[in-house]
């Protein structure tokens, strides 16, 4: 099978089975996305999700968090992966987005880079998911899984390198729900240690089934 043959089987199945797809990140507005996506790093959606509640009764927005110092934001994080340097970032993020910005997230991707803990997966995230553009955010489950279907080549040994060949492969209108098709496929069925290839209906043109 040719990889064009293999996206346009994969992208059909993905079209059919979830057409209507979000992330599973909770948030009440644009900054509270990015705060989520910023957490998220190296740690559970869910763990993100029964942390962020409570965080976000207290910092709603970037100027409530710009008033306050990172001991303050680590109380309510604790428990998610590397707290120290998030609520650092946190901060840090927060009071860059009041001094440059007014404190409304940027949509254009140097300056959401330029903000402290933001890197170019939480950038492609924000882009997407907030501000609708076709933007495609490369996690660990997107690099396996896309590596795992053979979209990819095995030379595509890094995140960009891969969101370089999904963008070029996937219809413009497509990518943004393509990020979370592969990212929850990654998540529940093409799972890291042990894929549940058993209950995948794709196993008919993956390359990495042993048949």
């Amino acid at each position: 099978m040719t990889r064009k043959a293999r996206y346009e089987h994969i992208l059909q199945y993905f079209r059919e089975q979830m057409p209507e797809v979000q992330t599973e990140l909770e948030f009440g507005n644009v900054f509270q996305l990015l705060v989520a996506v910023i957490l998220s790093a190296q740690c559970t959606d869910k763990r993100i999700n029964q942390v962020t509640p409570e965080l976000f009764r207290r910092f709603p927005d970037a100027k409530a968090m710009a008033q306050v110092d990172e001991d303050e934001v680590l109380e309510y994080i604790k428990s998610v992966s590397y707290p120290n340097a998030k609520a650092e970032h946190l901060v840090k993020m927060s009071r860059m987005l009041v001094e440059r910005f007014g404190g409304e997230v940027p949509s254009d991707m140097n300056q959401l880079l330029d903000l402290p803990g933001v890197g170019r997966k939480t950038a492609n995230v924000v882009q997407s998911v907030a501000f609708g553009k076709s933007t495609m955010a490369v996690d660990t489950h997107v690099f396996r899984v896309s590596h795992r279907l053979g979209l990819v080549p095995k030379t595509a040994d890094t995140p960009y390198k891969v969101e370089q060949v999904l963008v070029k492969n996937i219809p413009e209108e497509d990518i943004p729900r393509a990020h979370h098709w592969l990212l929850l496929h990654g998540r529940y069925v093409c799972t890291s240690r042990k894929p549940h290839c058993e209950k995948c209906d794709l196993m008919g043109v993956c390359p990495s089934v042993s048949r």
